[in-house]
């Protein structure tokens, strides 16, 4: 609940969350997901410092609904009274994904990226710390993993510009926009992390 609230506030108040409350999002692309890299980039950032807020794998769907809610989540009873899950997993529209490339919408490339986007799972993922968004960047290396340097996830785990991995968010104002867009206040969880005290004076 304490979350909710401060969440909701954070919307209202541009500086609600900064400093060592700044957040970032981050989105491991379906070719990283492939890849089996998702292990790794986490690892990478929990090793920085970093705190996870909130994580979930999405599919996205053309033609789901709108602002990319969980389809399912209840049980139901299969032949012979068996309880068996809902086989829907959380989905995303490409609503979604066209909105979350809004700027790069006349470039010439924007039709192939959302369709990329589309063409398998993706991780979303909310992480909290000190200058997290630029930290971020810095971690993620350049956008075209030619000019990323080694070390970096680009650096390390990337050749070509149109299969980069993942996505960061790259101001704090484009964190907020797309945290709102991909996850409910209720999906961003508050924890004291006792890790704290050995990062942060």
């Amino acid at each position: 609940m304490i979350c909710l609230v401060l969440t909701i506030f954070a919307n209202l108040f541009s500086g609600a969350y900064s400093g060592v409350h700044e957040r970032t999002f981050l989105a491991v692309k379906p070719d990283g997901v492939q890849r089996r890299l998702v292990g790794e980039i986490v690892r990478r950032f929990e090793r920085k410092g970093f705190k996870l807020v909130a994580l979930k794998l999405v599919q996205v769907k053309s033609g789901a609904g709108v602002r990319r809610r969980v389809q399912g989540g209840q049980l139901g009873a299969g032949e012979g009274g068996a309880l068996e899950p809902d086989p829907l997993p959380p989905q995303a529209s490409e609503e979604l994904l066209r909105e979350h490339y809004a700027e790069l919408r006349e470039r010439p490339f924007y039709d192939r990226l959302v369709k990329y986007m589309g063409s398998g799972p993706v991780v979303a993922m909310v992480w909290q710390g000190l200058d997290v968004v630029s930290t971020s960047r810095a971690l993620i290396g350049a956008t075209d993993p030619a000019n990323a340097l080694p070390g970096t996830v680009r650096g390390d785990f990337c050749i070509e510009v149109g299969k980069n991995v993942i996505h960061g968010s790259d101001s704090v104002e484009s964190a907020r926009r797309e945290i709102a867009l991909w996850f409910h206040p209720n999906e961003l969880f508050c924890w004291e992390d006792s890790a704290e005290h050995w990062l942060y004076e």
